[in-house]
C-alpha cells in the first residue's frame, strides 16, 4: 500500500489528523524548533532550496525567512492535505519566493541539477523509502558539490549508509543537522 492509498483510508486519515496535530505541538516548537534547527543547515540565504516532505510546513515558513527574497523554495509533499496546508500558510504570510508542490521524493520530475540545498528533515529513514532511489533522485536534482541537508529523528547508523551510497560526502553536523555534499 503506497502512502498516498493509505492517506485516503479512514485510519490512514486519522494517522495524518494526529500526526499533524503533533508536528504542531508546542512541545515541538519548544524542544525542536524550527529556527535553530534550520541554523544548522549551510548557508541558505539567496539559495535556491527543495524541502521535501514539507508536512504541516513546521520548516517552510522558517525556512523562507532564511532563504531570503534572492532565494526561492519548492516545498514538496506526497499527501494533498499537506500541500493545501501548506499553501494556505504561505499565501497567508504573503511569501513570494515560495511555492508548494505535490510529488514524491523517490521521482521529483524536477530539472536535473537545479537546487543549491535539499533538505530533508524528518523524511528518512522511514519504511515506506527506499533509500537508494531517494539519495539517487536528491543527488539528480542538486548541482555540483550542493548540500543535502538532513535532519534525522532517529539517527541510528544513517550517517554511514549515506555515505556509504558515495553520491555524498558528509561536511558538518550542526544543531542535529547532517550536511552533505554532492560528490
Amino acid at each position: 500500500m503506497t502512502t498516498e492509498t493509505f492517506a485516503k483510508t479512514r485510519i490512514g486519515k486519522l494517522a495524518i489528523k494526529l500526526l499533524a496535530s503533533a508536528m504542531e505541538s508546542r512541545f515541538r516548537y519548544r524542544f525542536f524548533g524550527p529556527q535553530k534547527i534550520l541554523q544548522g543547515v549551510d548557508n541558505l540565504n539567496g539559495q535556491t532550496v527543495l524541502e521535501i516532505g514539507c508536512g504541516t510546513g513546521f520548516f517552510t515558513i522558517p525556512a523562507a525567512g532564511f532563504i531570503g527574497d534572492q532565494g526561492s523554495l519548492i516545498a514538496m509533499d506526497i499527501l494533498s492535505e499537506s500541500v493545501d496546508e501548506v499553501s494556505k500558510k504561505v499565501q497567508a504570510a504573503k511569501l513570494q519566493n515560495v511555492r508548494v508542490v505535490k510529488g514524491d521524493v523517490m521521482n521529483t520530475n524536477l530539472d536535473t541539477e537545479s537546487f543549491n540545498t535539499v533538505i530533508l528533515f524528518g523524511v528518512i529513514p522511514a519504511p515506506m523509502l527506499t533509500l537508494t532511489r531517494v539519495l539517487t533522485e536528491m543527488h539528480r536534482v542538486l548541482k555540483p558539490g550542493g548540500t543535502l541537508a538532513i535532519w534525522p529523528p532517529a539517527p541510528i547508523l544513517f550517517p554511514r549508509s549515506i555515505l556509504k551510497s558515495g553520491l555524498f560526502s558528509l561536511s558538518n553536523k550542526r544543531n542535529g543537522v547532517y550536511n552533505f555534499k554532492r560528490c
